[in-house]
């Protein structure tokens, strides 16, 4: 298994605003995320995005009203970005035949794209730069699209899994858990610990894809990403991910207490704050 990653790692990766920057400079995410079934997941990723230090968010999907509520400085008219995030709050099952076109249309793009959800099961035939991020039946799934094994358990299979995985997809992969591993298609394995199982709770993985989609839009602003480094962004984003959740659940006290995805994406300035 590789190294794990941690907030020294993460600390060289972020990008402090300077007077010279503007909104587009700091980075531009297209959000088409969420759906009639679960406009929520919409409304976490943005929020995330906004709260990682993005400069403008771009909304195009399904819950327009509920993330203009939630976020009124949600940009919702279809433009340039740096990055795209997709799937998330989506069922493949009940996609229509328009929305199946145009995520491929972001797949066969030239912005890297962070999948999650209900977009994974377009990922073999993509060509733009990928970050997906499964759990693990979404990684078994992947793999048998890949023509793969189903992979074993413990930490030390799942590395190796991840890693077999990103090189057959030629993309950068992060498999959430408690145990988060992220491999690109060659080079090291990046491990980052959750840090609380109070994680483990509905919409956390909607906001760890709005976390990823912010840092690599702002990355993509000083040239495009190679897969080494899509793969630090992604690992980078896990780790800040698990911080917040940490704040969150360290004002409860010693022992602790239960969060919701919402509290963590409230505490990502703070975990960002902390490192700069």
């Amino acid at each position: 298994m590789g190294g794990s990653w941690t907030g020294s790692d993460v600390a060289g990766l972020l990008r402090r605003p300077t007077a010279a920057d503007d909104k587009y400079s700091r980075g531009v995410l297209g959000v088409r995320t969420g759906s009639a079934q679960y406009p929520g997941a919409a409304v976490l990723g943005v929020e995330a995005a906004w709260r990682t230090g993005v400069g403008m968010v771009r909304y195009v999907g399904a819950a327009r009203d509920l993330v203009l509520q939630r976020r009124p400085e949600t940009v919702t008219v279809d433009g340039r970005v740096q990055a795209w995030l997709i799937g998330s709050g989506t069922d493949a099952a009940s996609r229509t035949g328009d929305e199946t076109y145009a995520l491929r249309g972001i797949l066969s793009g030239d912005v890297p794209v962070v999948v999650d959800a209900g977009a994974l099961d377009l990922v073999t035939d993509a060509t733009a730069p990928l970050v997906v991020t499964p759990h693990d039946r979404e990684h078994a799934r992947l793999r048998e699209a890949l023509g793969l094994d189903e992979p074993a358990g413990g930490d030390e299979a799942r590395a190796a899994a991840v890693a077999e995985t990103a090189a057959a997809l030629g993309a950068t992969v992060l498999l959430k858990g408690h145990l988060t591993i992220v491999a690109a298609p060659s080079g090291p394995v990046r491990t980052v610990d959750a840090g609380t199982p109070w994680l483990a709770t509905a919409g956390t993985g909607d906001v760890l894809g709005g976390v990823i989609g912010a840092l690599v839009a702002a990355a993509a602003t000083d040239g495009d990403p190679d897969a080494e480094m899509l793969a630090d962004l992604a690992a980078s984003g896990a780790w800040l991910h698990g911080r917040a959740a940490h704040l969150v659940v360290d004002d409860l006290g010693p022992a602790g207490g239960p969060l919701t995805a919402l509290d963590v994406a409230e505490a990502l300035p703070r975990a960002v704050a902390e490192l700069l």
